[in-house]
């Protein structure tokens, strides 16, 4: 199950709210038929978010490929001093504000500014307690950036090899590090995660309402072999057949691969903000 595809529900009626971020919705008026109506040319990017995307078209080489810490360092930089307006966001978060008095879930949206086959650009939005669930990255590197809002990010990475004879190991539990379990608020440090280290498998949950910025080398691909997991932590339980301390027990975790939970599809809307401009 992939992220783009499995977690991403398309079709709701989500794409009205972009407009209430700081996007510009354009309004249509009628004109006499003779005269010209003359479209201006499409606004350079923010300079920001243009070198952002010519960095990544340099810096990442396709599937099974890393990028250089020379070239994380880049990435990190740029992303480090990117702000809210630079993707066409306002402080304000509007659209998180239910436009009716029915309480529901939560949803989170999502919205793709570039995407090939060696990286992707997109954000997620969630609002106030949303969360987007413990999750895998397969053989990828990626950026997150906080761009608004206050987020708890809790991350794992497999320890390898697990031991088999665990007499609390099973078919569905596999031993994972902790290695994030904190509350970030924008701005903050860009956090990197790789194939197999930096916290591959993580899960947000919203304190308020967020705006997250990815970079993701390569996307997720179903044909490629790069499907979402998703997966529940369980507390460590000690046993005499691991290895792992009694006193370093709070450090790690049980992860339980689990189908995509109920309740946490993203939705799709149309990215309205600043276009990248591809040189040919």
């Amino acid at each position: 199950m992939r992220m783009e595809a499995g977690l991403v529900e398309r079709g709701r009626d989500m794409v009205g709210h972009v407009t209430r971020v700081g996007y510009v919705k354009k309004i249509i008026t009628k004109r006499r038929r003779t005269r010209r109506i003359v479209r201006p040319p499409q606004a350079a990017p923010p300079m920001a978010l243009q070198e952002l995307f010519v960095s990544c078209l340099d810096v990442f080489k396709g599937p099974g490929t890393v990028p250089s810490p020379q070239d994380v360092q880049k990435l990190c930089h740029i992303l480090d001093n990117m702000k809210p307006e630079d993707v066409g966001l306002s402080g304000d978060l509007q659209f998180f504000k239910p436009s009716n008095g029915v309480k529901s879930d939560p949803r989170v949206t999502s919205t793709t500014i570039y995407k090939c086959d060696n990286f992707s650009l997109c954000m997620f939005f969630l609002p106030a307690t949303g969360v987007i669930p413990l999750h895998n990255h397969p053989g990828m590197t990626v950026f997150n950036k906080l761009l608004l809002g206050t987020m708890h990010i809790k991350s794992y990475d497999w320890v390898d090899p697990v031991d088999s004879d665990s007499s609390v190991q099973s078919s569905q539990l596999r031993l994972a590090k902790l290695k994030a379990d904190s509350v970030f608020t924008a701005p903050c440090d860009t956090s990197v995660l790789y194939p197999t280290t930096g916290g591959n498998i993580h899960a947000f949950t919203a304190i308020t309402p967020c705006a997250v910025l990815d970079v993701l080398g390569p996307p997720y691909s179903n044909k490629d072999g790069r499907d979402c997991s998703f997966y529940k932590d369980h507390p460590y339980a000690a046993s005499r057949e691991t290895t792992v301390k009694m006193e370093e027990a709070d450090c790690y975790g049980w992860l339980e691969e689990i189908e995509m939970p109920e309740n946490s599809e993203i939705d799709e809307i149309e990215y309205l903000g600043p276009q990248v401009i591809e040189h040919r």
